[in-house]
């Protein structure tokens, strides 16, 4: 469809290709992976990120550590390829998408005797076509949510650049567009690592999809001035209750929109709700280095001495959410009940 053309994560040829976000958008370039260590090493590295599309690496960096590993010993594959799950496990430790993807890789491997390429290969396609088509449908669900001549503000990059395709937060902002429903989008920039100006403009300019940023400490001003009427964003795991964990700066955003009478809306996949944790203060929150914070690029922008916290992300308690959007259906002012009656929806 219209508004639907950058993919981040392509397999050709037996090989794994990735987008590397950190060179966007001076540089479009796409890497090659032949191996789980390559694989771990770009997800940690943030060649690719977005909670989706880091579980889909991870399912395709099973099918490299396979073909490695039943090459190596075609008897004992079963129990070397632990090691490499272990291994794209610990790439990243908030998103919870690549826990659920590793553990259908790992029920699909349980279940193979012989050679498991072609078998490994297929359930990882899967995995990426299912979340292409997720975000198409939560994207037809989110947009309808929006009246039209509404404006729009994201966070971070919830695009096709961090899922297989199309996108959670950007795929309703996509969908909205394309339905005329949007009089305006606008991105915070996203510090430090800039996904929104660097990513969300990027995607979204590629579509003709026009769009303003500002830094983030200009939303709540923004939203004073009546300019926007949603908060649309993703999330990297949402726990039993509802409570969404999301990119550093979100929960920020969802108390400024309750105070300013604007709508906040969460876009995921059900494969990001993890109902193992009773609420968000279980969800364990990266924290990367100082250096990306006291720097900008190879510039250091910091005084001397100075240290610096840095958090990848936080959580937003459901309270503050007026709508969590899945392929399973919408959420309204979530609980855990609601949440419960949602995961069993299908």
């Amino acid at each position: 469809m219209k508004y639907d053309t950058i993919r981040a994560i392509q397999w050709q040829d037996h090989t794994l290709f990735l987008l590397d976000q950190r060179k966007l958008p001076a540089v479009v370039t796409y890497l090659e992976y032949h191996s789980a260590q390559q694989v771990s090493d770009a997800i940690r590295d943030m060649v690719v990120r977005g909670a989706p599309a880091i579980g889909i690496t991870a399912a395709y960096g099973v099918v490299l550590a396979a073909r490695e590993r039943y090459a190596q010993s075609a008897d004992n594959w079963h129990e070397t390829i632990k090691t490499d799950l272990q291994m794209l496990a610990a790439s990243r430790p908030t998103a919870i998408n690549l826990f659920w993807a590793l553990a259908r890789m790992e029920k699909c491997i349980a279940a193979i005797e012989s050679d498991p390429f072609d078998r490994l290969l297929q359930e990882a396609k899967a995995i990426h076509e299912e979340d292409i088509a997720a975000n198409r449908m939560m994207g037809e669900a989110g947009a309808a949510l929006i009246e039209k001549g509404s404006a729009v503000l994201t966070h971070c990059n919830a695009g096709a650049l961090a899922t297989g395709g199309f996108g959670t937060a950007l795929g309703v902002i996509r969908q909205a567009w394309s339905e005329k429903r949007l009089s305006g989008v606008y991105a915070d920039e996203t510090r430090p690592w800039l996904q929104g100006s660097r990513l969300t403009a990027w995607e979204l300019l590629q579509e003709k999809i026009p769009l303003s940023l500002l830094v983030e400490g200009a939303a709540a001003s923004l939203m004073k001035q009546g300019k926007v009427q949603w908060v649309i964003v993703g999330s990297d795991r949402i726990s039993a209750n509802g409570d969404v964990a999301n990119k550093i700066g979100t929960y920020s955003l969802a108390v400024n929109a309750r105070h300013h009478g604007v709508k906040f809306m969460v876009v995921a996949p059900t494969s990001t709700v993890d109902m193992s944790l009773d609420s968000g203060d279980a969800i364990p929150i990266e924290t990367r280095s100082e250096m990306e914070v006291l720097t900008l690029g190879d510039r250091v922008i910091a005084a001397e001495g100075a240290g610096a916290w840095n958090p990848v992300f936080d959580v937003t308690p459901a309270e503050l959410v007026d709508v969590i959007v899945t392929e399973r259906g919408v959420v309204s002012q979530p609980t855990a009940e609601k949440m419960l009656a949602m995961m069993k929806n299908h």
